[in-house]
């Protein structure tokens, strides 16, 4: 399993650009195997944030968790999600995912239904130019110096243009697939899922049979399976499940997560959470291990009685988290 950290946060106040290069040279240094930015659409954007992180580290993948695809056309994701790509040298994990239909209608005017049409011709276009990245790679510059061409018409979008960012090369796409129909999209064409809020039963019983059948229905090997956890290491694992019910018990409220949390054996944010002692902690990430999972993205919250005891458990936990990763 690979062992990676959110090294920006996800709180109404977000991380700042420096907070997050810290984060990104310490989970370098510490020799994690990722590194994620969640995009929050009021806050820094993702993509960004990942391409600044990539010019201050060496080895580690950096990826998104995940940038709303309302928020972009495909054909202007692509370019940007390249020119991240570029800037990480060729270390970036593009996470993207559909979010919610609050999100999609209320902050972006989108029309959410029929949202896997929406997702398989997003997909097909980042595809594309990712495509045709690597003929002008190939090509030293694609027919005429102008890039490679980009041709597609699908039901929600049609791109005919071209694209060749330097220094890019092709972009593996990551879907936020939690529902059957994503999750199928997911296994036929990326390159994974990130999922949030799943325990290990869902990722067992739902999340990768369905992706590993997809995959196989092509041709494919199973893509990876990201799981987006809490992850906090403390003595005192009840005060650990309060702070956790405090921190992401709105999840229950939020429809698609509820959905993966009744599939479930947990049943609340606060048991999908991985808490307790370095043993405990260890423990419970190899049973996601266990249940098919290939990479998990810790999210890590402070547990403590004080500000001190907090401090020295976030320690704690990033400690844990890059002894296992090494």
């Amino acid at each position: 399993m690979r062992i990676g950290m959110f090294i920006s946060g996800t709180s109404i106040y977000g991380s700042t650009i420096d907070e997050v290069i810290d984060t990104a040279r310490w989970a370098d240094a510490a020799r994690l195997d990722t590194g994620w930015v969640p995009h929050i659409p009021w806050s820094l954007d993702a993509l960004t944030a990942v391409a600044l992180a990539g010019r201050e580290t060496a080895r580690i993948e950096l990826g998104t968790a995940v940038v709303p695809t309302w928020s972009h056309h495909p054909y202007g994701m692509a370019q940007h999600a390249l020119t991240a790509q570029a800037a990480c040298g060729g270390r970036l994990a593009f996470g993207i995912g559909p979010s919610h239909r609050t999100v999609a209608e209320g902050w972006y005017g989108a029309d959410y239904d029929g949202v896997i049409h929406h997702m398989r011709d997003y997909v097909a276009v980042l595809d594309a130019c990712s495509a045709a990245q690597h003929e002008a790679n190939a090509s030293g510059g694609g027919p005429g110096g102008y890039g490679g061409p980009v041709q597609f018409e699908g039901q929600r979008y049609r791109v005919s243009s071209m694209i060749d960012v330097p220094g890019a090369t092709e972009v593996p796409v990551f879907l936020a697939a939690l529902a059957p129909l994503m999750l199928r999209l997911a296994g036929e064409r990326a390159a994974g899922t990130i999922t949030w809020m799943a325990d290990e039963h869902t990722h067992a019983t739902h999340v990768v049979p369905r992706l590993a059948s997809a995959a196989a229905a092509v041709g494919r090997p199973t893509p990876r399976v990201i799981a987006g956890l809490p992850v906090a290491v403390c003595d005192d694992r009840s005060l650990g499940l309060e702070v956790a019910e405090a921190n992401y018990g709105m999840y229950r409220h939020m429809e698609n997560y509820a959905r993966m949390l009744e599939l479930g054996e947990s049943g609340s944010p606060g048991e999908v959470a991985i808490i307790g002692t370095e043993a405990q902690v260890a423990a419970r990430i190899r049973s996601y291990e266990d249940a098919g999972v290939t990479d998990l993205a810790a999210m890590t919250f402070a547990v403590g009685a004080d500000d001190a005891e907090r401090t020295r458990n976030l320690a704690r936990t990033r400690e844990l988290l890059a002894a296992l990763a090494n």
